[in-house]
């Protein structure tokens, strides 16, 4: 019995494990300027979906985003969510 639960235990382990790296090969971190403040971000629509569950309208206004909440919002993908 105790070997069957430490299986699959286990298997339950490497499982989280394997989910987890899918998730993560798709994210990248965004291109930011190396500036304290994003002043004005261009207009162009090219939209990205941050791993915040949000569209931004490009990829600057997912930076504009990252410095005003601190968090470390990445890129899920290159269209809307």
């Amino acid at each position: 019995m105790r070997a069957a639960r430490l299986v699959f235990l286990g298997l339950l382990l490497i499982c989280v494990t394997a989910g987890a790296e899918k998730t993560s090969e798709h994210m990248r971190k965004p291109f930011c300027p190396n500036v304290e403040e994003i002043v004005a971000c261009p207009l162009n629509l090219s939209p990205v979906c941050g791993s915040d569950g949000n569209t931004y309208a490009n990829e600057c206004t997912l930076c504009a985003q990252r410095q005003t909440t601190k968090m470390d919002i990445l890129v899920v993908k290159e269209e809307g969510c």
